[in-house]
């Protein structure tokens, strides 16, 4: 158990037999009343987002969780090859948990991966990857002061907004939690 005086974002709750993370959360000392923690929980693995409050000083229960960094193999139909790079093993990665995370990764990068009783329910990547154009239309000298973008496919298959003066083949810095372009690389 822990008190709603201690939540930290990141943090994994079980709430009536369900997963959630923190997303955000702020203590609130009302002029007149008890203090109270006003929370945005994300579920796990479904995504669904649901703003709670409780009472300051509530105890909530608390998930156990496990957190590896493992390497990004290969896909297998409908799910995805990890390996732990200090002992081999390889697990399978159900499509469902981390099919978004999977536009920003490529053959043999690395993310770190949360289990919870043995089963991967969550992932963590890395702020910025770097990943290489491989279609746009082509770059337009003298448009680089303009602002005005264009689309771009990458590598991984994600498609972004560039800037027009970028051509196939140069790589990008990319911001995984938006999805923006950040600059080149």
């Amino acid at each position: 158990m822990v008190s709603t005086n201690n939540l930290k974002n990141g943090m994994t709750l079980k709430i009536d037999d369900k997963l959630w993370k923190v997303e955000y959360f702020q203590h609130v000392k009302p002029g007149k009343g008890p203090a109270f923690v006003r929370t945005k929980l994300k579920g796990i693995p479904d995504g669904k987002n649901v703003d709670r409050t409780f009472r300051a000083g509530e105890d909530v229960e608390q998930a156990i969780v496990t957190r590896s960094t493992l390497q990004y193999l290969y896909q297998e139909g409908d799910a995805y090859v990890f390996m732990d790079t200090t002992t081999y093993d390889q697990i399978n990665v159900a499509a469902s948990v981390i099919a978004d995370a999977m536009k920003w990764l490529k053959e043999s990068d690395t993310v770190e991966l949360v289990f919870h009783d043995g089963e991967v329910i969550d992932y963590d990547l890395a702020p910025n990857v770097i990943l290489e154009i491989t279609q746009t239309e082509p770059g337009l000298a003298g448009d680089r002061a303009s602002g005005a973008t264009k689309p771009a496919v990458l590598e991984t298959g994600a498609e972004i907004q560039v800037p027009l003066f970028l051509n196939i083949g140069e790589s990008v810095k990319v911001d995984t939690r938006t999805g923006d372009y950040v600059s080149r690389a």
